[in-house]
């Protein structure tokens, strides 16, 4: 029984990086051997075991292909007589297809074994796939594209997005349930350049499938005057990045992505105007958020961003009343942690702009000194002070608010 180190721990190693977690391969065992050394079964469908100390996860060698159940069945094979290769060749990219023995205390012990190329591929910096399996899997086509946003320097081979090509014309992308579409999704979203993981997918025409909605936001015009890289789908990558260099959440980069779905549905006589985007942003992204699934957090900051943003980026010039709707609209005197969210993602969209990058955006500043003093009203003294007339309560608590806004701002 032979214990090896595989896929991501070797790439980073090689790659002088830190790797978060490493996956086990053992070669030459047997499920009931594997048992009587300590390791426990965990899981029907995998011949996965955990570690007696360590709780890491140990999968025996497999050989494994698709069953008619199609992309919710694989079949695996499991037998001594599986070797690392055959293990190896069922991987996604070479530069995930290598593999080191480890030794008893788990250290990295040995040369790299690398049957097909991933050193070579590391050096030139490409993304190829190890075997035609690749085309079995389509979750695959949105690795890769996530690999691309965590390796910016990186490129796909050309044959490989040849390949991911055929399999989206096939129409491999459009059987992916909708949990891992947005799985892979936000796991690239948090890597150190989105804006590459929609570029892959636009290169071999899956995000068409995926995502039409932000797809169709390339080649719409906007008025230079406000975005010098005019075109609306570069826009919206910018702001994107923008949001993942200020360290934003997931919920904020996912908001910075939807922010404008609008304005791929703006009739062509209005362009490059824009009027009235961002109701159908709203509508446009609540549609995409049932499709995938979206966790609730995610979905609600980005309605919020979509609809306000622009009141927002126009708020400099808001006066007491008209700052005191804006908060009551995104619900910030309730929810202010999710409004300074919003202010980020408002932020990395008016940055996200050619030659934009380092302004300053003032509007945060002075949105969370008028979210400050609006919250310092005693909603709770105001409504007694309404004794039975219940009716009254809400407009005296809004005018108390404004009141409160204008002093703080010298009104």
């Amino acid at each position: 029984m032979q214990v090896y180190a595989v896929g991501g721990a070797i790439r980073d190693a090689l790659l002088g990086q830190p790797s978060q977690d490493r996956d086990y391969v053992v070669v030459g065992a047997t499920p009931a051997e594997m048992e009587a050394a300590g390791y426990k079964p965990v899981g029907k469908d995998f011949p996965v075991f955990l570690h007696p100390r360590t709780r890491e996860e140990y999968a025996l060698a497999r050989t494994e292909r698709k069953t008619a159940a199609g992309y919710k069945g694989f079949a695996f094979y499991c037998s001594p007589d599986v070797t690392l290769e055959d293990d190896l060749v069922r991987r996604d990219l070479t530069i995930n297809a290598m593999a080191q023995a480890v030794d008893d205390d788990g250290a990295l012990a040995g040369p790299v074994i690398d049957p097909y190329g991933g050193q070579r591929d590391l050096a030139a910096r490409q993304f190829r796939h190890v075997s035609d399996a690749f085309a079995e899997d389509p979750v695959r086509i949105l690795r890769v594209a996530r690999f691309a946003a965590r390796f910016v320097d990186f490129t796909v081979a050309p044959e490989t997005l040849v390949l991911m090509q055929r399999m989206v014309e096939a129409g491999e992308v459009d059987a992916l349930v909708a949990e891992r579409v947005w799985q892979e999704l936000a796991r690239g979203l948090m890597e150190a350049r989105p804006s590459r993981m929609f570029e892959v997918l636009r290169e071999c025409g899956a995000l068409a499938r995926l995502l039409p909605e932000l797809d169709r936001l390339w080649g719409v015009p906007q008025r230079a005057d406000y975005h010098p890289e005019v075109d609306t789908g570069v826009h919206v990558m910018m702001v994107v990045d923008t949001a993942a260099a200020m360290g934003g959440s997931l919920a904020v980069r996912f908001a910075a992505l939807m922010h404008d779905l609008g304005k791929g549905t703006t009739p062509d006589d209005v362009l490059p105007r824009h009027l009235g985007h961002e109701q159908r942003s709203v509508e446009l992204l609540e549609a995409v958020c049932k499709r995938l699934r979206v966790p609730t957090d995610c979905r609600d900051l980005a309605v919020v961003v979509a609809r306000e943003h622009g009141n927002i980026h126009r708020s400099e010039a808001f006066g007491a009343a008209a700052l005191t709707r804006l908060l009551e609209r995104c619900d910030a005197l309730r929810k202010p942690g999710r409004f300074a969210q919003a202010l980020q993602a408002c932020e990395a969209d008016a940055r996200g702009r050619l030659g934009f990058e380092d302004r300053e955006y003032p509007q945060t500043a002075r949105l969370l000194m008028a979210l400050e003093a609006a919250a310092s009203v005693d909603a709770g003294a105001v409504a007694r002070e309404c004794a039975d007339n219940f009716s009254l309560i809400k407009d005296r608590v809004h005018a108390a608010r404004v009141a409160a806004v204008a002093a703080r701002l010298g009104e």
